[in-house]
């Protein structure tokens, strides 16, 4: 952070504060752990690679940040709370939370199966919500306390979402249901924690510039998610249409993201709940 002659240092909006992040280890989880960290936040980073989960916790150490890398699944039992454990062990609090972790496993509606339909709101929905269900317990004993003692400490729920979920998208009808539904439960929640003082926020985004939407030519790549290969990535004519159709001519990067996260992360949002943001570059569809 530089400063100007004569300027004192503007300090860090997020010190002092706990966050955890899921699906952290690239993309848009990554630059949203860096950008919380770098913004004073200690960060929990979560992702299912474990070796990109030590990577971004090491990026946000060597820049003098603090973070504690915990690689799991955020689909199986058990890792919603140990989730939660792992930032009250290691820093007595947990203020922020974004359901980040994602990934797409794409076809036409006919050909989806049960299996790909219900892993694909196990890994939108139900992970989310496991992770808020674990994290009640000791948030609602902690802001008791803390109202007890004349305290007031406005904490964060960010849910991610995508415009295939508020606007639909071909081939992606499982993963559409699981986008559209963290919004029903960003609303849900911004009701129920109102009175824990706890603002709960949703971003849709578009055309990111991520391995989930990276351009190819010819055959589509694939990711390798729990030992199983899925195709993934837009070709290069649906980008070009697609960029045709946003407003700021390109495509979103993963900063851009992080930046929409960050807006309701920091105490300038303590009044905003409930809410969809859109972070797509004025996409129409």
């Amino acid at each position: 952070m530089s400063e100007g002659a004569g300027s004192s240092q503007v300090p860090a909006r997020l010190a002092g504060r706990v966050a955890l992040v899921t699906g952290a280890g690239r993309g848009i989880g990554a630059q949203t752990a860096i950008k919380l960290a770098a913004e004073g936040a200690r960060v929990v980073v979560n992702d299912l690679d474990a070796d990109a989960c030590a990577e971004t916790a090491a990026l946000i150490a060597d820049n003098g940040g603090a973070a504690l890398a915990h690689a799991a699944d955020v689909t199986a039992d058990g890792t919603a709370e140990a989730l939660v454990q792992a930032a009250l062990d290691a820093w007595g609090s947990l203020d922020i939370v974004v359901n980040n972790a994602g990934y797409v496993w794409n076809s036409a509606a006919h050909k989806h199966s049960d299996e790909q339909w219900q892993a694909m709101l196990d890994m939108h929905a139900t992970a989310p919500f496991r992770l808020l269900r674990a994290y009640y317990p000791w948030l609602k004993e902690t802001v008791s306390r803390e109202q007890a003692e004349g305290r007031v400490l406005c904490r964060k729920v960010v849910n991610i979402s995508s415009v295939s979920g508020t606007d639909g998208a071909a081939t992606q009808l499982a993963y559409s249901a699981g986008k559209a539904a963290v919004v029903g439960i960003t609303r849900t929640l911004a009701k129920e924690w109102g009175r824990l003082n706890v603002t709960v926020n949703c971003v849709a985004f578009g055309p990111i510039d991520t391995r989930l939407t990276q351009t190819y030519d010819g055959a589509p790549p694939t990711i390798e998610v729990a030992g199983r290969d899925y195709k993934v990535g837009l070709a290069r004519q649906q980008v070009e249409n697609m960029v045709a159709n946003v407003p700021l001519q390109r495509v979103g990067q993963p900063r851009d993201a992080a930046g929409a996260i960050f807006l309701f992360c920091i105490p300038e949002s303590d009044f905003v709940t409930g809410q969809l943001l859109v972070c797509s570059g004025g996409l129409r569809s």
